[in-house]
């Protein structure tokens, strides 16, 4: 396990072999036949395959919860018992779903997870500055933020850390160490940002946390 050198949080991949998230995510790499799928706590490599590209939110969790985390599989089943997860007639999945995600947090791994339907770049800035995390919907084209925002939201980053006018965050899907632990002005990562998002915090024993309302999807 790599930690960041910033803000001391594992850096993660939701892939189980971080050299090989580009060739994955890029599509000229088969999933399936990732060597290091074991570690990810999936029972099968064709469960691991299914489900490996839709758990950033989970990751973002896994980073949150620091080196003493459950593994990635083991908080997908979690949060599929809450519903966080569902999987349709088709076999498609659908989440993250933030309600019961942030119940499950609360509920079953004794975090104070609170869902924003709606949150600024400058909100977000708040939030670190009391000492949360916030996991954030941006556009996975985060990961190459030399390149024009193609749109906002559809993946999550987790936002540790800030600057002055620079976030600081753990990107699951980051294609090298600098996307995986990335800093990028406010301004720009507001480009990538859809404006919503679940922030975490410590203080909350498990089985003590409040309900919950409804909340989007990632």
């Amino acid at each position: 396990m790599t930690f960041c050198t910033t803000c001391a949080l594992p850096s993660l991949t939701q892939f189980a072999s971080p050299g090989l998230v580009e060739a994955i995510v890029e599509g000229t790499f088969d999933r399936a036949a990732d060597p290091a799928w074991e570690t990810s706590g999936a029972s099968t490599v064709e469960d691991y395959a299914l489900w490996c590209g839709h758990l950033c939110g989970m990751t973002c969790l896994r980073m949150a919860l620091g080196p003493d985390a459950p593994s990635l599989f083991e908080l997908r089943d979690g949060a599929l018992k809450y519903g966080a997860y569902t999987v349709d007639a088709e076999g498609d999945i659908h989440g993250l779903i933030y309600a019961p995600f942030a119940e499950y947090a609360r509920e079953e791994l004794g975090l104070d997870a609170t869902v924003h339907r709606h949150l600024t770049v400058d909100e977000i800035a708040g939030l670190l500055d009391t000492g949360r995390t916030v996991m954030a919907s941006v556009h996975y084209g985060i990961r190459r933020p030399e390149r024009p925002a193609p749109g906002r939201g559809g993946h999550l980053v987790l936002v540790t850390a800030r600057d002055g006018d620079r976030f600081h965050f753990h990107n699951p899907s980051g294609i090298s160490p600098e996307t995986r632990c990335a800093e990028l002005p406010l301004t720009m990562f507001g480009t990538f940002f859809a404006g919503r998002g679940v922030s975490l915090g410590p203080g909350q024993e498990a089985g003590s946390g409040p309900g919950h309302g409804a909340g989007p999807r990632a």
